[in-house]
């Protein structure tokens, strides 16, 4: 970077592919559309054209990536907690937080369950998160895993294959929000 990015200038980028990631409902694009959507934005005079005054045009990509559409998905799941209550039937009087976790995102309660939620395409880590991070707990319990559905595993086949890994790792309930 031969300068380095003022906040204002990475606010107004940052607000604007926020905006069109939400339009586009980003989580549930494939790769090949987020490929095309990288190389817009890129090539886009007030997003890669600005970004280029202070970084190698070549990082550019890499930069919108890793550092403006990862915490949009971050942002977008962490605000996902009630449905993720919803989906495994829990009150939220009932999930008393313990412990968060990120990547993928988690909560464990204070009576020992483990809950981890992501989007569908990361089922297999979201899956041994929770089986994990409940073996690490003295007395945790392997509760639920809530995947929100990104076009990956919407067929029955694998959703039941998923069904089958999640009975195997014993954890109690596994939902998609759709």
């Amino acid at each position: 970077m031969s300068a380095a990015l003022p906040i204002d200038i990475r606010n107004n980028i940052r607000h604007k592919i926020w905006a069109k990631a939400d339009e586009l409902d980003w989580p549930r694009i494939s790769d090949v559309e987020r490929t095309v959507w990288y190389e817009n934005w890129t090539k886009d005079k007030d997003v890669g054209g600005v970004l280029s005054h202070f970084m190698d045009a070549r990082k550019v990509r890499v930069y919108i990536k890793d550092s403006l559409l990862k915490p949009y998905l971050r942002s977008r799941l962490q605000d996902g907690w009630g449905q993720v209550l919803l989906a495994v039937n829990m009150e939220e009087s009932e999930a008393l937080l313990k412990k968060s976790y990120d990547k993928p995102h988690g909560r464990q309660l204070l009576d020992g369950r483990i809950i981890c939620w992501g989007n569908s395409r990361e089922w297999k880590s979201i899956l041994i998160s929770v089986f994990e991070r409940a073996y690490r707990v003295d007395a945790g319990i392997p509760y639920a895993a809530v995947l929100m559905e990104t076009g990956k595993t919407a067929n029955a086949g694998m959703r039941q294959m998923i069904l089958d890994a999640s009975q195997k790792l014993e954890l109690r309930h596994l939902a998609w929000i759709d």
